[in-house]
């Protein structure tokens, strides 16, 4: 028997329930799946769903919305297919996919969602922001007018970037691609700019090799590295870019100058023809959807120099794309090449002459970052190009083994010379006050009859003259002053005391045989 004398402390519990106002009802809306496939899953059921909107599926898979149907939803699964089964529920979260942002992201490893990849713990976040944002007007954007220094003599000099372009690094297989722009963000270490590499559709082991260079060389400290590799799904690959140039966004909005990289835009169109075509859109040119240019166009039109209304900050992006046996005029490398604002192209023809970074300066162009460019640089970029054309075609020329004049030797030899020092190992780049010692030097002579083997040497011993007799002027190419001709005649005369020439004084060469 209860004790009595609860009784009317149970009753007045009651009272109060009875008084107090019911719970609003909670709405759920959810879905079923009506079909699954590899990457991709079919939704019935949810009618209001949002293009690009999260969706979570009763095994804990998330997807986001593609396409839109009055039946049906196609859904890109952003986790494995395998745990996704016909007619579980699926649920709406009313967000579209989003990342975080913020400093806590710089020096860490996460995936195209945010996640962390490296073993350091969750990864602290100031915001969540969409992966799909609006680019910037006209109004937003300012010149670009300020170079990003590669490090690599033969961009720095003849085909330049600046901050806030977007430049195309295209080319076959093995051609060195990746490597140019890994140095790229090595050479960052001599300014403030902070790099994000996109890893879309790579093997491990190869996103894995980068992220050594990167702790190697302790730039990883200014690096985020965004992987979505070839053993993930497709969905995670699509949207790696957006989430990385997302993340850029934020830091562009605070003033700073960032760098991405999108290694490559190649597996990152075949991914998105995969989901396409399992979720049946009409295939169109090599079989890639029709609206496969806005894909790219829309991602690479948030690059740029904005003003300070704008945050004053700038994203340069490098995308790479691979061609097939020199293809340039196929589908999405023409895409690409009308969306940027110039190309890199490495020549396999370069690479078996163990020219690298192979670098085609007859096909590669710039078409902004030549005002942008080093002051300093521009005197010896029009020499170097008429130089190494002139050569190449004298060489060609020359194997037929005509009876050359004492002038054709001569631009034979200074050809060989230039071309050699251009010459750059991977993981070393080079400041600019060494690569202009390096250059004027090729261009003026001081190389000229050397075999390849003692020109890299003779690179070598000019580098290490730099030293404290060139402090002047590497401040003034810091300033982004042009040389003066006292300039180029210390240069010289530094360089020629290195390799133990005499010094002829200054004018010395000519530039030109």
């Amino acid at each position: 028997m209860a004790d009595e004398s609860l009784l009317p402390g149970v009753q007045a519990f009651i009272d109060v329930l009875l008084d107090s106002p019911a719970p609003s009802p909670v709405l759920a809306e959810v879905g079923k799946v009506a079909a699954v496939g590899d990457g991709i899953a079919e939704v019935s059921g949810l009618g209001r769903a949002l293009a690009d909107e999260l969706l979570v599926f009763a095994s804990g898979v998330r997807g986001v919305v593609l396409d839109l149907e009055p039946d049906r939803l196609g859904v890109v699964l952003l986790g494995p297919s395998e745990r996704v089964l016909s007619g579980e529920d699926v649920w709406r979260t009313h967000k579209v996919i989003s990342v975080p942002v913020g400093p806590g992201l710089i020096g860490r490893v996460v995936d195209a969602t945010g996640q962390p990849r490296d073993g350091k713990g969750r990864v602290t976040a100031v915001a969540e922001r969409p992966v799909e944002s609006r680019a910037p007007d006209i109004l937003s954007r300012a010149a670009v007018t300020r170079p990003l220094a590669t490090g690599l003599k033969t961009i720095d000099a003849a085909v330049p970037v600046g901050l806030g372009q977007r430049e195309l690094i295209i080319g076959d297989r093995q051609t060195g691609k990746t490597s140019i722009a890994v140095d790229t963000i090595l050479n960052q270490a001599r300014s403030d700019v902070l790099s994000i590499y996109c890893a879309i559709g790579q093997r491990g082991d190869a996103v894995a090799r980068v992220i050594e260079a990167l702790r190697n060389s302790e730039q990883m400290a200014q690096t985020i590295v965004v992987a979505a590799g070839d053993e993930d799904p497709p969905g995670l690959a699509f949207i790696a870019p957006y989430a990385a140039m997302t993340m850029a966004e934020y830091f562009a909005n605070q003033g700073r100058d960032v760098l991405v990289v999108f290694d490559d835009l190649t597996h990152h169109a075949r991914s998105y023809r995969e989901l396409s075509l399992l979720l049946r859109r009409p295939p169109g040119r090599e079989a890639f959807p029709g609206d496969i240019f806005y894909v790219h166009a829309r991602l690479l039109e948030r690059a740029g120099q904005f003003t300070p209304e704008a945050g004053g900050g700038s994203i340069t992006a490098l995308p790479v794309v691979e061609t097939q046996a020199e293809n340039l005029s196929a589908y999405i490398p023409t895409n690409l090449i009308s969306i940027t604002d110039g190309q890199i192209y490495l020549s396999p023809r370069l690479v078996r002459k163990n020219q690298f970074p192979a670098v085609d300066l007859g096909v590669s162009v710039s078409r902004v970052g030549g005002k942008a460019q080093h002051r300093a640089f521009r005197d010896v970029a029009g020499n170097l190009r008429v130089t190494l054309s002139q050569f190449e075609e004298l060489e060609d020329f020359a194997r037929f083994g005509t009876r050359l004049d004492d002038a054709t030797r001569a631009r034979l030899t200074r050809g060989a010379a230039v071309r050699a020092a251009l010459r750059q190992p991977e993981r070393d780049p080079v400041p600019a006050v060494e690569q202009l010692l390096v250059l004027l030097a090729a261009m003026n002579g001081i190389f000229d009859g050397l075999s390849e083997t003692e020109v890299v040497a003779a690179m070598e011993s000019v580098r290490a003259a730099v030293g404290d007799d060139l402090t002047e002027i590497a401040a003034r190419i810091a300033r982004n002053e042009p040389l003066a001709e006292e300039d180029r005649a210390a240069i010289l005369s530094l360089a020629r005391k290195a390799l133990g020439q005499a010094d002829d004084g200054p004018g010395t060469g000519g530039g030109r045989p």
